[in-house]
C-alpha cells in the first residue's frame, strides 16, 4: 500500500467524521521545519501522519517533536509492515491506526486512541499564523499593533498568554484562512 492510497482513504475517513471541519493536507509546522500529513482543526488542532509500508521511520523521531511543541491531538497512520514496532516509536499520548489492504480497498484499523497532548510550546503554536492573523488576533483583545511590527514580535507577545487561550485563538484564525499555501 502506498502514502497515496492510504492518505485518499483517511481523508475521504474523516470528511465523513468532521464534517464541515477544516482539513488540511501538508499543513507546515514549526516554520515550515515539518509538515504534517493531514491535520483536522476545530475544537482542537489533530495531525494525522501516514506511514505507508513504503517509507521508512527514520525522520518519525523528528517529527514527533515538532508536532509535540503544536498539535492538540496526534495520530500516526501506518502500513501493517509498522504494526508492531510503531508503540515503541511514538509517545503514549498518540492514536494508532493500522492500514491494511483489503480486496483492493484501504481499512483502517485502531490500535490507540489519541490523547491530549499536555507540552504544547506557545510561541511554537503562535507560529501557525502569518503576520496578519496574528495582528487580528491582538487586535481582538484590544491591543495596539504597530504597523511595522515584526511577526516575530507579534508571536512573542501571543505567546505570553495562557496557552488554552492562545490555542483557542490560533485555531479560530486557522479555520477561517481562506487559502493554504498548499493550496
Amino acid at each position: 500500500m502506498r502514502d497515496v492510497d492510504i492518505r485518499a482513504a483517511l481523508v475521504d475517513s474523516l470528511r465523513r467524521d468532521f464534517d464541515g471541519d477544516k482539513i488540511v493536507n501538508e499543513m507546515g509546522l514549526c516554520l515550515g521545519a515539518t509538515r504534517v500529513d493531514v491535520a483536522v482543526i476545530n475544537g482542537s488542532l489533530h495531525g494525522y501522519e501516514i506511514k505507508s509500508d513504503r517509507d521508512t521511520l527514520a525522520r518519525l523521531p523528528a517529527q514527533v517533536e515538532l508536532y509535540s511543541k503544536v498539535l492538540d491531538f496526534s495520530t500516526i497512520v501506518c502500513g501493517s509492515r509498522y504494526g508492531a514496532k510503531i508503540r515503541d516509536v511514538v509517545p503514549n499520548w498518540w492514536g494508532i491506526v493500522e492500514a491494511h489492504n483489503v480486496d483492493g480497498l484501504v481499512a483502517m484499523k485502531p490500535r490507540r486512541r489519541a490523547r491530549r497532548n499536555r507540552i504544547c510550546d506557545p510561541m511554537s503554536v503562535a507560529q501557525l499564523l502569518w503576520r496578519e492573523e496574528a495582528a487580528a488576533v491582538l487586535r481582538s483583545r484590544g491591543e495596539l499593533v504597530r504597523s511595522r511590527e515584526t511577526r516575530w514580535n507579534l508571536w512573542d507577545r501571543l505567546a505570553q498568554w495562557p496557552i488554552d487561550e492562545l490555542q483557542l485563538s490560533v485555531r479560530s484564525q486557522l479555520k477561517v484562512r481562506p487559502r493554504w499555501i498548499n493550496d
